[in-house]
């Protein structure tokens, strides 16, 4: 177990990852009502690109760039880019708040993965949350004639991606800078992006959306940058708890700016998403506390 400091660190970059990145979320949203989704896109990760560039320089950190890049860091980066372009080609055609709570899937996705894949031991309260808590996003999604949108599907393979882009943050090596790792990414998601907007007519663009548009980007960078600090720092089975804080604000910011209020099914799949990956992390915690126990002289 890691020290509380350490914890506590871990929880603040969580907190702190998710409101970045619902900022950046709500401006690329809003901004898409009126321009080409890739369009926002693009221009958004080449602000983001240009500025870690110019950090990473700052920093002196540009000859360890190359080296440092390892295939786990690439893998990352790609799924990241990837998942960005589903995840906010789904959310510009839904409420952010149904969006948001689909994503959230990705703790789970993310357990059943690491039983699958990697071998780790999931016990059976683990794997019945799982399941549970696919079926609230079931409920969110609404697969059926009534109630059912496509676009829903988008950030539900986003989870996909975010799931690989997880699994390979653990195999970075603990020597690898934060920083490397987000220009890699931003990199990857800006060819992405770009790729995607290769599709669309682009339109010209207001000082005003262009100025959102820079600090959609500002706010991309920071989310990036505690999303790797949150999974590098303290007991994650806690800290990745606090990534639910997205949605209460999520469903208020989409009351206040587009009128948006869950119908009770949504408010019930929306619950169930975050008690299943709750409980989850609970379960991972206690797991954790009981081998250290016996891992201690004389027990």
């Amino acid at each position: 177990m890691t020290d509380f400091r350490e914890t506590l660190r871990g929880i603040v970059a969580m907190l702190l990852c998710c409101l970045f990145f619902l900022v950046n979320d709500t401006i690329v949203k809003a901004v898409a009502d009126d321009l080409p989704v890739g369009e926002v896109l693009f221009i958004r990760s080449l602000i983001a690109t240009a500025v870690v560039f110019v950090a990473v320089w700052r920093m002196g950190l540009l000859p360890s760039v190359l080296p440092q890049t390892s295939r786990f860091v690439v893998t990352r980066s790609i799924c990241e880019g990837f998942a960005t372009v589903v995840y906010l080609s789904g959310l510009v055609h839904l409420p952010i708040a149904n969006a948001s709570a689909i994503s959230q899937g990705a703790p789970l996705a993310i357990t059943a993965a690491g039983a699958l894949v990697l071998g780790e031991f999931v016990g059976w309260r683990r794997w019945m949350s799982v399941v549970v808590g696919f079926c609230g996003i079931l409920i969110i999604v609404r697969p059926g004639p009534d109630g059912f949108n496509s676009w829903a599907l988008l950030p539900l393979l986003s989870v996909a991606f975010v799931t690989v882009r997880e699994l390979s943050t653990r195999f970075i090596a603990p020597a690898t800078n934060s920083a490397v790792v987000t220009l890699v990414t931003q990199v990857m998601v800006t060819v992405a992006c770009g790729l995607l907007s290769a599709t669309e007519v682009w339109q010209a663009m207001t000082a005003m959306q262009f100025g959102l548009i820079v600090v959609a980007g500002l706010s991309c960078i920071f989310g990036v940058q505690f999303s790797i600090d949150a999974m590098r720092h303290g007991d994650i089975s806690l800290v990745a708890q606090f990534r639910y804080s997205t949605i209460p604000f999520a469903i208020v910011l989409g009351w206040i700016i587009w009128g948006d209020v869950p119908d009770l099914l949504t408010l019930v799949g929306i619950a169930v998403v975050v008690g299943s990956g709750i409980y989850i992390f609970y379960r991972e915690r206690v797991r954790h506390q009981t081998l250290a126990s016996r891992a201690e002289p004389g027990v």
